[in-house]
């Protein structure tokens, strides 16, 4: 799997590619029809497939003031777009120069000139190119002038509506961890690097591994039960606080993991945590010994609800 910037020239070999192109920033039910498309395109032409998506985010560069809203970190989507059979992810550079291209611009000197496409599969609803001018009909006419055989999929529906990112941050957002996973079709994981702490959790009895929320969607602040993976590539079961510790000032705002049944040094460590079920909202303590005591409760149902 090789991940390619749209300031690079694209290796010959994956030139003629077929390209699923869009955000897919969650890569959910959704998205993941619009890649498998292009990979079984790919199979039957012969073809390289490559899924390109965009950083930043277009709405973060229209909208730099926006709260964080990612589901997934370029990272993850590369090992996303990997493990679903692609041979390598295109990253557009989101920029002011990328946002003044027209549609048939972007077809005609990117798509084609520049990289060379033969096919590109999309949305039925994405659009592109300066004051989104371009939509899946207007890649479908000119692209077919430039030797680009484009084609949409339709939405992917669960329970009657469409699946799509936004669904998951409402669920994310109201604690709904098995829609969300449901639609994602995996547990959504934030990935971090362990930071150094106050070490209060290791005064209490529980070490915990903390790392900084960045830019993703916030979910809603409480207790989870989860699954972390380390960075050697072994899992583990464990129970998370994520928010802003009430019961200690000032307040951080943090994902803070205690492992279960494991010790070792993770400072400086890549862990990516699955939110697997939500326990309880975050709350204020009057005392050290009534949060220990919660604590234990919060372990004792974490270990339930993941089988330990």
């Amino acid at each position: 799997m090789q991940r390619l910037t749209s300031s690079q020239p694209i290796p010959q070999a994956l030139r003629g590619s077929i390209l699923a192109l869009g955000n897919f920033d969650g890569f959910h039910l959704g998205h993941q029809a619009v890649v498998n498309r292009a990979i079984a395109r790919g199979f039957h032409e012969r073809r390289p497939v490559v899924v390109a998506t965009f950083d930043p985010h277009p709405v973060r560069f229209f909208k730099p003031d926006v709260p964080p809203f990612r589901l997934t970190t370029l990272d993850q989507r590369e090992r996303l777009f990997g493990h679903a059979g692609a041979d390598a992810m295109l990253v557009f550079d989101f920029d002011a120069a990328l946002a003044a291209t027209s549609a048939e611009d972007f077809i005609a000197e990117i798509l084609a000139d520049r990289f060379g496409a033969a096919g590109v599969v999309t949305g039925t609803d994405f659009t592109f190119g300066r004051g989104r001018g371009g939509n899946a009909q207007v890649l479908r006419d000119v692209g077919a002038s430039h030797g680009i055989l484009a084609e949409a999929v339709a939405p992917v529906l669960l329970n009657g509506e469409p699946v799509s990112s936004s669904r998951i941050r409402d669920a994310l957002a109201n604690a709904d961890m098995a829609t969300a996973t449901h639609l994602l079709t995996r547990p959504f994981a934030i990935e971090g690097v362990v930071e150094h702490g106050d070490s209060r959790g290791r005064q209490l009895g529980y070490p915990t591994a903390n790392m900084s929320l960045g830019p993703y969607q916030r979910p809603a602040y409480g207790i989870y039960a989860v699954r972390a993976r380390l960075d050697d590539g072994s899992e583990h079961a464990g129970v998370a606080s994520l928010g802003v510790r009430p019961t200690f000032a000032p307040p951080t705002e943090l994902l803070e993991t205690f492992i279960f049944d494991w010790s070792g040094n993770l400072y400086g460590r890549t862990v990516e945590i699955d939110l697997i079920a939500f326990i309880r909202p975050e709350a204020k303590f009057e005392s050290a010994e009534s949060l220990v005591e919660q604590m234990r409760d919060d372990e004792a149902q974490a270990r339930a609800i993941l089988g330990e």
